[in-house]
């Protein structure tokens, strides 16, 4: 059996004629993906995967003659400059830094925006994956500020423990005192009963 870009040439078919036809009734092209996978069990990120893969394989006479006519095609990819990556990768470490995840760190560098929080999560997860070394500089830059941050709330801490442990002592020296005039208090009561 003959296969386009890994699928069986009949589904490959069928896979590209679900995706025109429902891009002409109007449907995205995220809601086609998960249409496609839950009609056939694939997973969405394999079938999007699929797609672009299929979009790009314009050497393949096979894979021009299904796409003739559909008018389909993948947008403009923009690459990442080297200050835009370092830049959201320092944004997605300081995060990190505070406990943050890596999906909550990227949704909220994307302001809430789905596609864009995406591409700032693949690009981390594929600087992370093979270029490790980049990440480890990156975190030492960002540990620098973090051991900053950190000085000055162990002061802060040291400053509030040495003003509760003075605060503890007066209220132990009041205790004190007053259980103090407490008992003298009760002394004196038995005095005036007898």
């Amino acid at each position: 059996m003959d296969k386009i870009n890994g699928y069986p040439e009949e589904e490959a078919r069928s896979f590209v004629q679900y995706i025109y036809s429902g891009r002409r009734a109007g449907a995205t092209l995220t809601s086609l993906f998960e249409g496609y996978a839950k009609q056939t069990g694939r997973a969405k990120g394999s079938v999007r995967n699929y797609y672009y893969a299929l979009l790009r394989s314009t050497g393949d006479e096979r894979v021009r003659a299904l796409l003739r006519g559909t008018g389909l095609k993948a947008g403009a990819v923009h690459a990442f400059s080297d200050e835009e990556t370092d830049r959201v990768l320092r944004a997605i470490l300081a995060e990190k830094s505070k406990g943050v995840s890596v999906r909550r760190a990227v949704l909220n560098l994307a302001g809430g925006d789905d596609r864009l929080m995406l591409r700032y999560q693949n690009k981390y997860r594929n600087v992370l994956a093979k270029q490790p070394a980049r990440i480890e500089k990156l975190m030492e830059e960002c540990g620098g500020a973090r051991r900053q941050v950190e000085s000055a709330i162990d002061g802060l801490y040291d400053r509030l423990a040495l003003s509760l442990r003075r605060e503890n002592a007066r209220l132990r020296a009041k205790v004190k005192k007053l259980s103090e005039e407490n008992s003298r208090l009760k002394r004196g009561g038995k005095d005036l009963r007898s």
